[in-house]
């Protein structure tokens, strides 16, 4: 039983990068862009290191991975904010934000 949630969890990760990718090589603009790959990785990353924990069962390494996946959920999103206000200034000062997208 286990392994099969083990298995699936890698595979729903998979799926949330490889559906990261696309938006990013997909969508047209920055912040969609980044929209795109902020929570798919946030998520897949949730995901492939749940399934990691599960194969390990209930150990230090199972610890230190919650401690990282802790940490990808703090920094990235804070991270992705930042890129966004500083490419939202630079589009001002190079003449306004493009709205109709």
């Amino acid at each position: 039983m286990v392994t099969a949630l083990t298995i699936i969890c890698l595979l729903g990760g998979l799926f949330f990068f490889v559906v990261g990718t696309v938006g990013l090589i997909r969508l047209p603009d920055t912040f969609t862009r980044m929209h795109a790959t902020t929570k798919c990785d946030t998520l897949g990353l949730g995901l492939v290191f749940l399934g990691l924990a599960l194969h390990s069962g209930l150990t230090f390494s199972s610890a230190k991975l919650g401690l990282v996946v802790l940490f990808i959920w703090i920094t990235n999103p804070t991270a992705t904010h930042v890129i966004a206000k500083a490419v939202y200034d630079t589009q001002q000062q190079q003449g306004g934000v493009d709205t109709d997208v």
